[in-house]
C-alpha cells in the first residue's frame, strides 16, 4: 500500500490548490486511510486494509496518509478523528466513514460506493 504525500496525493487523488469542485485524478477509485501510528484502532484497521488490497488488485488503489506528517492533507480534508477513510469512486462525489470499520462493512462500501456493485444488480 502506497502512503501519500502531498504532492503524489495531487497526482493521483485531488488537486485542491487547482480545482474548488472536486475532480479525481486517479484511474482506479481508491480509499484513503488517514491514520497516526500512535492510533490504536488504525493498528486494528491496517491488516485488513493490507488484506483488502490484495483482494481488490486491479480494481481499487488503497492508499496511506499519516496525519502526522501530512498536516495540510489532514486538514484539507477536515480530518478531525483518526482513522478517517475517504472512498473515492471514478465518478461522483467521495464519501468520508470515520471510524475504525469492520471488514464486512469495508467490503459493502467498497462494493457499493467504489465499484458500484449494487447497481448492476438491479439491472
Amino acid at each position: 500500500m502506497e502512503h501519500l504525500t502531498k504532492e503524489t496525493f495531487f497526482e493521483k487523488v485531488f488537486n485542491y490548490e487547482q480545482n474548488k469542485d472536486w475532480k479525481f485524478e486517479g484511474k482506479l477509485p481508491c480509499i484513503i486511510d488517514f491514520y497516526a501510528d500512535w492510533c490504536q484502532p488504525c493498528k486494528m484497521v491496517a491488516p485488513i486494509l493490507e488484506e483488502l488490497s490484495k483482494v481488490y488488485e486491479g480494481k481499487i488503489n488503497i492508499y496511506k496518509v499519516n496525519t502526522e506528517q501530512e498536516v495540510e492533507l489532514a486538514s484539507a480534508f477536515g480530518i478531525r478523528s483518526i482513522p478517517s477513510m475517504l472512498f473515492c469512486p471514478s465518478e461522483g462525489q467521495p464519501q468520508m466513514a470515520v471510524g475504525a470499520l469492520p471488514k464486512e462493512t469495508l467490503i459493502q462500501a467498497i462494493d457499493d460506493v467504489l465499484l458500484n456493485l449494487k447497481n448492476q444488480d438491479a439491472k
